[in-house]
């Protein structure tokens, strides 16, 4: 009987894992399906020239987050940066408006309230962006086949609903599959160039574009900054913290330490995506006005500057970067709050007084783990693009993209690792035939 029952508590573990991950690869299918769903209305053949002469602006950052969905401009060309864009406005609202930092304070209540917030947020800026697309491509000539408010109706509906689409689908990933759904998304999208990306390379070896050696230390150099990146995002300063003792009645509580973790790269993968969509915006936008011929040469030079690789575009990247770095590190964690809190539970850093003393301590430590945070997200951006520019590297295996890609990815496994310890918790108590009273 006990081994039966040992037995069937580890295929019901296994059962239920390998459900979560086939619901979680059939949610990714399709996604991948929906991202070669084109838009009706739109020429091709000079949508790809669009992107063609798009090469490292903005619209090329968006198409890596889409899986290549906006260069095809198909239901999913919106991808889920509404939704992100939303959480990220509300996150901070949640720190300038009261109403919301009253509502992050009213646990899973105020949460629920925040998300649903969220969720309209998403849905105005997916209607405002799939309309101002479609205009945008609308000045095109020849690029859409009927211009009007035929076209814009139906760009519009397409894209929001793809977009919500793919909200609802993240949220179901998170719910019933594993990891956090809308980080899974977004790291199908930017895996899926991987292929083509490393058949370029191939390509380029085979015609004798790239000498096979440069090839290799191409891929040493991946392989490096991938291994570097993981180590890095693993990173901890832990503080040490005590607990006073205290009695109540007969029981003795406290006296014991623990550790405060802070990160190193406390701010993600934030800082470059905002510091290229800044920079790349005004370029792209710039772009655009210098097309025609005309009196806009200036315009066209300040296009040229803040093209990625010129030194006014690295300087500038470097520069927000950091910013913003320590600007979502500030606002992600509060470390007057985490003073308060220790404070309340009888805890305190050894040599420190609670309170004020605590918080400059523990602010004193997180601006020297903000700065070599930033140190380390400035090199991994900009190497890449220092190697596409010497070697002509088909790919952009750095930055942005390869931060998500192992962040990601290093979720993902500890979450499967968390949830197998927690079924195998679960299957030894079920075979010592524990009962409760």
């Amino acid at each position: 009987m006990a081994t039966n029952a040992a037995t069937l508590a580890k295929t019901g573990k296994f059962g239920d894992l390998r459900r979560r991950l086939v619901f979680l690869l059939l949610a990714l299918v399709v996604y991948r399906v929906g991202a070669h769903i084109p838009v009706p209305g739109i020429n091709p053949d000079q949508l790809a020239a669009l992107f063609q002469g798009q090469q490292g602006g903005i619209l090329s950052l968006f198409n890596m987050f889409s899986g290549g969905a906006l260069s095809r401009f198909t239901v999913f060309a919106l991808g889920i940066m509404p939704y992100i864009s939303a959480s990220i406005i509300m996150q901070l609202m949640t720190y300038v408006v009261p109403t919301f930092e009253q509502m992050k304070k009213e646990g899973e209540a105020g949460r629920r309230k925040i998300t649903q917030y969220t969720r309209y947020g998403a849905l105005g800026l997916a209607i405002f962006q799939s309309f101002s697309i479609a205009v945008a491509l609308e000045s095109s000539a020849g690029l859409v086949i009927s211009p009007g408010f035929g076209f814009r109706i139906t760009a519009m509906v397409s894209l929001t609903a793809g977009s919500m689409f793919l909200m609802w689908l993240g949220e179901q990933i998170t719910e019933r599959g594993l990891g956090n759904g809308i980080s899974i998304l977004i790291f199908a999208g930017i895996a899926a160039g991987l292929p083509g990306a490393i058949g370029g390379l191939l390509e380029l070896v085979r015609t004798g574009a790239m000498n096979v050696i440069v090839a290799m230390v191409i891929v040493v150099v991946v392989a490096a900054v991938t291994y570097f990146v993981v180590f890095v995002e693993r990173g901890q300063r832990k503080i040490l913290v005590n607990y006073a003792r205290r009695q109540v009645g007969n029981k003795v509580y406290g006296g014991q330490s623990s550790h405060l973790p802070l990160k190193l790269n406390m701010a993600g993968v934030i800082p470059p995506i905002f510091a290229s969509s800044i920079i790349l915006l005004p370029a792209t936008v710039v772009g655009w006005f210098s097309a025609g011929e005309g009196g806009f040469g200036w315009i066209r030079d300040i296009a040229s500057a803040l093209r990625p690789g010129e030194p006014i575009y690295v300087m500038l990247y470097a520069a927000a970067i950091i910013f913003f770095c320590f600007f979502y590190t500030a606002l992600v964690f509060n470390s007057r709050e985490t003073a308060d809190n220790l404070k309340k539970s009888g805890a305190f850093i050894p040599g420190i007084r609670p309170g004020d003393q605590t918080a400059r301590y523990i602010d004193k430590i997180l601006v020297r783990l903000t700065l070599a945070g930033a140190v380390y997200i400035t090199f991994v951006c900009l190497l890449p693009e220092f190697l596409i520019l010497k070697y002509n590297v088909p790919f952009y295996f750095g930055g942005t993209s390869l931060l998500i890609i192992v962040v990601v990815t290093m979720d993902f496994m500890a979450q499967v690792q968390n949830y197998m310890m927690s079924q195998q918790y679960e299957s030894l108590l079920k075979k010592a035939n524990f009962k409760t009273s």
